[in-house]
């Protein structure tokens, strides 16, 4: 496939797109900076104007495909990652206008240019957990889809917005419009940190004790792709267990004492569940944080 990858330079984004260029794809990285890597084409564009998002999207990618003298080929789908990646970086007031008005300028291009497929970066953080004031705890557990999404920080509240833009913009068009609650995400070389994790539990407490390989989440993006006619779906993109050695029991008794466990849980069965991906996309994991773990030492 020929895809428009928004973000790509960033710190998921970078890992994704490799995966899908060694997939086979023809990923076209836009960005504010370009991620110059092999086999993945550059265009420098701002997500926050729309003028520019209509413009990348209909381009052509590299010279090579000026040779068909058949103008530029269309995308067959666009992966939108790009986004102010947490609060504290920005203002909360550019964090929101980044995020929100980037991901409109994004979905409505590619649905007025008529490409048929769209992927969308959202967060675990729209559960209300990780950024909130304060401790707060989920309503249930396992965390799903289904969970209710009412954060009190500007970053998460930019993902609902987008969730509501995306599943607008699919009644309008019927095409496919797929978003991922990505979990806190994980490099290759930053296990290392999981030693911490170990030691003291609580440090994962704020992410619901998920963690998503960069690597795996590249497996995540690329079965949406390759999964057609669901129209709009949300899926969490999280790992198959939790970020701590300690058990299920463990983390609710020390944890989330009073919360209702939904349903029987395996003692390391993510507390993030990942088991829509699982069952709907065929996901299966590749990266666990204690091979990981064990690889780097």
């Amino acid at each position: 496939m020929r895809i428009a990858f928004t973000g790509g330079t960033g710190k998921a984004g970078r890992h994704v797109t490799r995966y899908l260029r060694d997939q086979g794809h023809h990923v076209v990285n836009i960005d504010l900076k370009p991620l110059n890597e092999e086999g993945i084409d550059d265009l420098l564009a701002d997500i926050t104007d729309s003028g520019s998002m209509f413009n990348v999207l209909s381009s052509y990618a590299n010279f090579g495909e000026l040779d068909a003298g058949t103008g530029a080929p269309a995308f067959d789908a666009v992966v939108h990652f790009a986004a102010v990646p947490r609060i504290l970086v920005h203002p909360d007031h550019e964090t929101f206008r980044v995020n929100t008005v980037g991901t409109y300028n994004v979905i409505e291009a590619a649905v007025k240019l008529g490409i048929k497929k769209v992927i969308f970066a959202s967060s675990e953080t729209t559960y209300g957990v990780c950024f909130a004031d304060g401790e707060v705890k989920p309503q249930s557990l396992p965390v799903e889809e289904d969970h209710d999404v009412n954060p009190m920080d500007s970053y998460g509240l930019s993902k609902v917005v987008n969730e509501k833009t995306a599943r607008s913009f699919q009644a309008r068009s019927g095409i496919d419009i797929y978003g991922l609650r990505i979990g806190n995400v994980i490099e290759p070389h930053e296990y290392g940190v999981f030693a911490d994790f170990e030691k003291d539990p609580s440090l994962r407490r704020r992410n619901i004790f998920c963690y998503i390989d960069a690597r795996d989440l590249g497996q995540i993006v690329d079965l949406c792709l390759k999964k057609d006619g669901l129209g709009f779906e949300m899926f969490n993109a999280g790992n198959d267990s939790n970020s701590v050695a300690i058990t299920n029991d463990e983390i609710v008794e020390r944890f989330y004492s009073g919360v209702e466990v939904t349903r029987a849980l395996g003692p390391h069965e993510a507390l993030y569940s990942n088991r829509k991906i699982r069952e709907v996309l065929g996901f299966k994991e590749q990266y666990n944080w204690k091979d990981c773990m064990k690889a780097l030492a």
